[in-house]
């Protein structure tokens, strides 16, 4: 991807004709410049010409900001500060939004390329109607990030004066900040967004020495379609890697790159995941109809949501329609996220009994779906993106049913494993080793994903978490002295200063809320009921303005709407369904009106899954509120509580007053 559409020294800039930067800006353009984009960056180019005129610098015009999917109106290097400029001249006035808008650029900048870490950062919003104010008082976090200025065209000279005489160090380096590396990790809605674009996945995997490379992984898949292809086989493959490390990037990637109508390999991303699907194809409707009305296509949303249907489908849907159509599926390559979260055979046969009234049904969800692609007569390749300690409810079949399945029926099929499949977390391992002894079976390094993508302040988030379940102190202590630095996790018995704390932290668009286990019943003296239903849509798509959303935090989301997404602060609500003894953690569900200790010891792992999920959303920090209890309330007492809270002391969370 090119950086910027235009890129030189302000001096040089100031000398060109106006017709010199659009010809350049328009060839550069990858979508068609009509006449209100020329006029737009006609008027912007007058008014940068005018206000930069004899300031030392450089500039870059139409700034790629991949992770957003967008592009920045302007950049301006003066002395130790990037400048963030964005344009709404055409508007009453600066907006929420718009301030919003500017400030999420900068911040992914600061964040996010190389160059920007230990400079200044200043977001301006350039409206017509702004009324400029008094820069001596404007803010920076402790980043270096200023917080934004709204100043109108004229008084943008200003704006770039009073900045520098406040800011120290050295010029920036105009050469070395653009070849500066841009290390994006973005949200999986924002991936999939800039996917559907056209985006290439290299344009959001993270390039750091020594962390595995999203690109190496997916370039691996796409040789083992290639294979499968040219060789006429089938295949199967497995990804494993640790929560966040983009596993459902890399599938994203593989539809998006071979969409049903443009690729002999086209793909299909299938999840069982009902809350994901949801808020992805929302998300990429949205933008889609956004985009292309901004560009004058009239488009409704209809249209728009039967082709992103053919690019994320349910697995269940998915599956019906095989159950339906005894013919070959239309795609030739199927990604299966969670695929460990497939249904077993019991799970399956009662669900084709009760809505489809079909008896005697033997198969296991994996065996089925492997059976649909097994009716193409010359190649199919299945992908199964594998997480581990996500299961959460009752009916999963785990990895081993997969590789049961190609034992026992397809055999013919080859298979290319990661080698992590057999690490306890993925509890495949004595399929694993069965596998071993098939001849058509082969190790691929390139397909695990060794590096947390979510958090880009730390990537030791789901180790720390890990141990904190497992009940390994020093471990988590470890764990813990490497992320308090960088990755803020702070705890309090107050759900008010809980909720202030992560609307404090939250900057620009930044998404915050709060969360809960779905067994969470007593926390209703809270005001937090996880038997409301919630919208995932609305929670994790609409604006600040919107009661529904998740930046009000009103409505709790649980382990099952939040499972694949992802907020950037998280209020995370611990009640007395997980709770620890003397012997470790204890389980209770809430039944009528007492809690009842869970003897099921798989049941006990959904329920410790259920806090791992829900410690494992933010990425960049959270709060943990434990309830101080009611003595009296029997069915909160303080000691149902305690000991957590101690125990998450202890490791050395800080406590919030």
């Amino acid at each position: 991807m090119r950086r910027a559409w235009y890129q030189g020294s302000i001096e040089e800039f100031c000398r060109s004709s106006s017709g010199a930067v659009l010809g350049q800006l328009a060839r550069n353009s990858t979508f068609d410049v009509d006449q209100s984009q020329i006029r737009a960056w006609n008027e912007e180019i007058e008014i940068l010409r005018h206000q930069l005129a004899g300031l030392p610098g450089w500039i870059f015009l139409e700034f790629a900001i991949p992770r957003m999917g967008a592009r920045a109106d302007a950049i301006v290097l003066h002395e130790a500060a990037v400048y963030v400029l964005e344009f709404k001249t055409g508007e009453s006035g600066p907006t929420s939004w718009a301030r919003e808008q500017v400030w999420d650029y900068a911040l992914d900048l600061k964040n996010f390329h190389a160059g920007s870490h230990h400079a200044w950062v200043v977001p301006v919003l350039v409206a017509a109607e702004a009324v400029p104010g008094s820069l001596d008082g404007v803010e920076h976090d402790p980043d270096l990030v200023f917080r934004p200025i709204c100043t109108s065209p004229g008084s943008l000279r200003a704006v770039f004066e009073a900045i520098a005489r406040r800011v120290r160090g050295a010029a920036i380096d105009p050469v070395s900040w653009a070849r500066s590396v841009y290390r994006p990790t973005p949200t999986i809605i924002e991936a999939a967004r800039a996917l559907y674009a056209n985006h290439s996945v290299e344009d959001l995997a993270r390039s750091d020495a020594g962390a595995r490379n999203l690109a190496e992984t997916s370039q691996c898949l796409e040789s083992i379609i290639r294979e499968a292809r040219e060789g006429r086989k089938k295949m199967i493959c497995f990804v494993t890697g640790v929560p966040g490390a983009g596993k459902t990037l890399a599938g994203l990637n593989l539809a998006a790159r071979h969409p049903r109508e443009a690729s002999p390999f086209h793909s299909v991303y299938l999840s069982g995941n009902g809350p994901l699907i949801a808020v992805l194809r929302e998300a990429l409707v949205r933008d889609e109809v956004r985009r292309r009305r901004g560009r004058g296509s009239p488009v409704s949303k209809a249209s728009v949501l039967s082709t992103v249907k053919a690019f994320i489908q349910n697995v269940h849907h998915f599956r019906d329609e095989a159950v339906a159509d005894p013919g070959a599926p239309a795609e030739h390559v199927a990604i299966f996220d969670e695929a460990q979260r497939a249904w077993t055979a019991e799970q399956t046969a009662r669900f084709m009994r009760q809505r489809h009234g079909i008896k005697n049904w033997s198969q296991s969800e994996p065996e089925f779906l492997l059976s649909c692609l097994d009716r193409h007569e010359d190649w199919a390749v299945v992908v199964c993106l594998v997480g581990g300690g996500q299961e959460i409810n009752t009916g999963e079949a785990g990895i081993e049913a997969w590789l049961e399945a190609v034992g026992s029926r397809f055999r013919h099929w080859h298979a290319c494993i990661s080698p992590r499949l057999t690490d306890s977390e993925y509890a495949a391992g004595r399929a694993v080793a069965m596998a071993s002894a098939w001849p058509n079976v082969r190790l691929e390094e390139s397909l695990h994903l060794a590096v947390s993508m979510r958090s880009f302040r730390a990537e030791n988030v789901s180790a720390f978490v890990k141990a904190l379940l497992d009940c390994d102190r020093a471990a988590a202590e470890r764990h813990w002295e490497r992320l308090c630095s960088t990755y803020p996790i702070v705890l309090t018995r107050d759900l008010k200063t809980a909720k202030d704390w992560v609307r404090k932290q939250a900057r620009g668009s930044e998404r915050y809320g709060l969360l809960a286990s779905s067994r969470a019943l007593r926390l209703k003296p809270h005001a937090i009921d996880v038997r409301v239903s919630v919208d995932p849509v609305c929670w994790f798509l609409n604006d600040r303005d919107d009661i529904r959303s998740s930046y009000y935090l009103e409505d709790a989301a649980t382990e099952f709407q939040v499972q694949g997404l992802e907020v950037d602060w998280a209020c995370v609500t611990w009640d007395a369904d997980l709770r620890l003894g003397g012997g470790g953690w204890e389980h209770y569900d809430f039944r009528g009106t007492r809690w009842c200790r869970v003897a099921s010891p798989q049941r006990r792992k959904y329920f410790v899954n259920a806090y791992r999920v829900l410690l494992t959303r933010a990425r960049q920090g959270m709060v943990v509120f434990v309830p101080p209890g009611d003595r009296s309330d029997p069915t909160r007492l303080p000691e149902f509580y305690d000991a957590t809270y101690d125990y998450l002391r202890r490791l050395g969370l800080p406590v919030l007053d």
